[in-house]
C-alpha cells in the first residue's frame, strides 16, 4: 500500500503586506496617510435646523475621534432640486471640509447613509484651490423659448 501524501495546509494567519496594509485597497496606500476631504450633505428640507447641527456635529467628532482635523463646515442653504428626490423639490446643503485617513472617510459615509433626515451625501478628496463657497442661484429659463424663425415651439 502507498503511503498518504501529506497535503499542504494554509497558514492560519495570512501574509500580509509591508506596512501592515493587508485591508486596504490598492489606491489607499498605507495606514497612517491622511487626505483632504470634502462632503457635500444634502439634508430633508422638513429637518429641523437643530437636528441638521446634531449630523454635522457627528460627523466632526467621528473625524477629530479618529485622529482627524476638522478644516471647515460651510452651510450653504435651502436649494430647489433639478428634479424631485422622495416628493421633495428642495434641499438644505452643507459642504464639510476635514482632513482624515481613509477609513475614517469610510466610515462616515456608512453612517451618512443610514442617518435620518440626509437625502444624499457625496464624498470627494479636496482639489488644491477649488471653491467652497455656495454657487449663485441659477436664473429659471422661460417656458416658452422661440427657435430662429421666431415662433414659438
Amino acid at each position: 500500500m502507498a503511503p498518504l501524501l501529506a497535503t499542504p495546509v494554509a497558514p492560519s494567519t495570512p501574509k500580509r503586506r509591508p506596512g501592515g496594509g493587508a485591508d486596504l485597497r490598492p489606491w489607499e496606500g498605507a495606514f497612517g496617510t491622511v487626505n483632504e476631504y470634502e462632503i457635500l450633505l444634502m439634508l430633508d428640507p422638513e429637518l429641523s435646523e437643530e437636528r441638521g447641527n446634531e449630523i454635522v456635529a457627528r460627523v466632526r467628532e467621528r473625524v477629530e475621534g479618529d485622529g482627524g482635523k476638522w478644516d471647515g463646515h460651510e452651510p450653504w442653504g435651502r436649494r430647489k432640486l433639478a428634479y424631485e428626490i422622495d416628493h421633495k423639490p428642495e434641499g438644505v446643503y452643507h459642504l464639510l471640509l476635514f482632513t482624515a485617513a481613509p477609513e475614517t472617510l469610510a466610515e462616515v459615509s456608512r453612517v451618512l447613509k443610514i442617518t435620518d433626515g440626509v437625502i444624499r451625501h457625496l464624498a470627494v478628496k479636496r482639489v488644491k484651490g477649488g471653491q467652497t463657497k455656495a454657487p449663485a442661484p441659477v436664473a429659471a429659463v422661460s417656458q416658452g423659448a422661440d427657435d430662429d424663425s421666431g415662433t414659438a415651439e
